[in-house]
């Protein structure tokens, strides 16, 4: 992804002598990120969730992933409209016993990818309840992006591309895709289209700005999640 750092540091011959010893260039340091941005991707246990984080984070795909215990989380950096974003991306438990862990996380998410499996038709019908948590936890500004795992299982589809862009169509401001973590299609566009929707809601004096100091502040990667929130008072339709 981008944000690559060129680690050629060229050749010294025919330098200018500097005094007091041999001339040597020195390395620059990796220009710092302009941006921090949260996103977390959540949806029922099995429909591929880890697999999509880590094919875009480090392209790998693990044919008999675990089950994600609780949260885990990957950095990946990306360059977008000329600035450097550092993506932190949670990948969350779909088993209910985890979700008072896992929705201390909602808040603090600028963007939020709810995944179900085409071939598996009970991921679909459990939209609504991730919708649910979406609504209570989550804030109203986050940008949401459904996407359909597994196109790679074409042949055992369950739930049509109609189904899924009618539920997206549902939810104001929700848009859908499918994709295959394993063939590694629509991957990358998944998450940068989201962070490019992200940045394009920002207001402008945000954007022109070198760093960040309000809203996506460099803080250390967090180690415990935020306190929990309150449930919003107003929800979206689902």
């Amino acid at each position: 992804g981008g944000g690559g750092l060129d680690l050629g540091a060229g050749s010294a011959a025919g330098s200018p002598a500097l005094s007091g010893g041999q001339s040597r260039r020195r390395k620059q340091p990796p220009r710092p990120a302009d941006f921090k941005l949260q996103v977390i991707i959540i949806g029922s246990r099995g429909v591929g969730k880890t697999s999509l984080m880590e094919r875009f984070t480090d392209d790998t795909f693990c044919e008999a992933c675990k089950s994600t215990v609780g949260v885990d989380f990957k950095i990946k950096t990306v360059e977008l409209r000329g600035k450097k974003i550092r993506l932190q991306i949670w990948d969350t438990a779909g088993q209910e016993r985890f979700n008072s862990i896992t929705s201390a996380y909602y808040r603090s998410a600028k963007g939020i990818i709810l995944v179900y499996d085409i071939t598996k038709k009970e991921t679909f019908d459990d939209l609504p309840k991730w919708m649910k948590m979406i609504d209570k936890y989550a804030s109203e500004d986050a940008e949401l992006l459904l996407v359909g795992n597994k196109l790679d299982c074409e042949v055992d589809r369950e739930i049509t591309r109609q189904q899924g862009e009618k539920f997206a169509q549902q939810i104001t401001g929700m848009r859908f895709c499918e994709a295959s973590a394993k063939d590694n299609f629509n991957v990358d566009e998944i998450f940068l289209k989201l962070v490019d929707d992200i940045l394009k809601k920002m207001p402008l004096d945000v954007i022109r700005n070198e760093l960040s100091n309000s809203i996506l502040s460099l803080q250390p990667e967090p180690e415990i999640p935020p306190e929990l929130p309150p449930p919003r008072p107003h929800v979206r339709c689902c």
